[in-house]
């Protein structure tokens, strides 16, 4: 059943009574990213974050890297301007939808079942929401944080960043200036263990990733005529050694504290040497968390030929290729492997992994937040498969975290959600978010 949500904004508003409407509001703006300029591109969301903040007492600026493809960044001045800056950061941007596949259009923002439905539910519109209405509330009622804030709501995080975080970094540093922490998206999110027990993933660490083409050349020629030389042969025998490959374990650093913090939670032995077993142990993270044991590389598109009785003399593909921390070098080298010598292969977009400890006051303030609104909270460490801005903020030598905090029901497939049909995000876990996010800024 469809839901209504009055507006609720202006100088009597609080973070949780508009934290909706700013998430199905942001969700109606198209910022499909196809990869390249053919979308709507992230202006209006820029335009509409700027607007919001200029409400209550902001500066904001907006930074197009190319037309259309804009960012919107603010500072906040803290309590103590001396002490080091945290940066807060989300994408606008999102991967396209259709909306035959749908229940609710995704570019509604419809509220529904509890929840707001649209692509970007949560990757990653809901934290853009949550930290646009607990900034709001704040500066409405003259909070200062302890510390200077700054704020990055960027473009392209979905195609890898280079009009968005890589394009501030490398031609706006001074944003950034005095900021060492960071906190960013698919962190944060509850995993309901029982009654007694729900942890908390944060994210510390995140796979490094190689987008690739594969090119094989061969010798055109008829389609009625035998052809040893057949570069579609050639090219789909290498993809499938590398479908079906099964990369070797690796457990890092990140994974094994997670292990190690789950099992003394649900007071079950995980095994890091057999994680077979382990994760049959996990229920329903046990995919999320199996993605972060191994190296992978995924065929994702093809592409030859122009007609049926001509074999072309070129064939290509496209792979998602993901690497653990630390073992970029063996992903390569098995790589090469696999694909064989007549296989030429090109990097299209490359970017390092990342992984840090899981301990310090931001953590200490996270955790302190969590269970201030949770009594039955408890935050640990996890690994993200894929990869996020904060791949970019690295380089100037902030340490990034994942904590986008959503209560969840248990029945929900969070993971489902990332680019899936039917996105959604539970109303009550945005109120939730912005009651921890507040409290998190206080204890920061």
């Amino acid at each position: 059943m469809s839901e209504t949500n009055p507006a609720r904004t202006g100088p009597g508003a609080t973070a949780e009574s508009e934290v909706v409407d700013l998430c199905s509001e942001l969700i109606r703006i198209d910022t499909s990213n196809y990869g390249d300029h053919s979308g709507p591109g992230e202006r209006g969301a820029a335009e509409y974050i700027a607007e919001k903040l200029a409400e209550v007492g902001l500066e904001p600026r907006i930074i197009e890297a190319h037309k259309g493809r804009a960012s919107t960044v603010a500072r906040i001045e803290g309590e103590d301007p001396s002490r080091p800056a945290l940066l807060i950061h989300g994408h606008t941007d999102v991967v396209p939808a259709n909306a035959a596949d749908w229940t609710y259009d995704p570019f509604s923002g419809e509220v529904a079942d509890g929840c707001v439905w649209g692509r970007g539910a949560v990757d990653m519109k809901d934290m853009d929401a949550m930290t646009l209405a607990v900034v709001r509330e704040r500066m409405r009622s003259g909070r200062k944080p302890p510390r200077d804030i700054v704020l990055a709501f960027v473009a392209d995080e979905e195609a890898g960043g280079t009009y968005g975080a890589r394009h501030l970094v490398d031609r706006h540093p001074d944003v950034f200036e005095g900021v060492t922490e960071a906190i960013g998206e698919v962190g944060g999110f509850s995993l309901t263990v029982n009654e007694d027990l729900r942890l908390y993933l944060v994210e510390t660490a995140q796979k490094g990733m190689h987008w690739m083409r594969l090119t094989v050349e061969g010798t055109a020629g008829h389609g009625s005529m035998t052809n040893d030389d057949n570069a579609i042969t050639e090219l789909c025998e290498a993809v499938g050694r590398l479908g079906r490959h099964t990369w070797p374990v690796r457990v890092t650093k990140t994974v094994r504290s997670f292990l190690d913090e789950l099992s003394d939670a649900i007071g079950t032995p995980l095994d890091p040497d057999d994680m077979e077993g382990t994760l049959h142990k996990l229920g329903g993270i046990a995919k999320m968390v199996g993605a972060t044991l191994r190296n992978s590389a995924a065929p994702t598109m093809l592409g030859a030929g122009y007609k049926v009785n001509v074999i072309p003399g070129q064939a290509t593909a496209h792979v998602d290729g993901r690497f653990l921390p630390g073992y970029e070098q063996e992903f390569l080298e098995e790589l090469d492997r696999l694909l064989g010598p007549r296989v030429k292969r090109e990097d299209v977009h490359t970017d390092k992994a990342l992984e840090t400890s899981f301990d310090g006051a931001l953590v200490d303030a996270m955790q302190t937040a969590l269970r201030a609104e949770d009594p039955i909270a408890r935050a640990v460490p996890y690994m993200l498969s894929g990869g996020t801005d904060a791949k970019s903020f690295d380089d100037l030598g902030i340490r990034c975290f994942g904590f986008s905090p959503l209560q969840l029901p248990p029945d929900l497939d969070f993971a489902g959600m990332f680019h899936g049909v039917d996105e959604r995000v539970p109303v009550e876990g945005l109120k939730f978010g912005v009651r921890v996010l507040d409290r998190f800024l206080d204890a920061s």
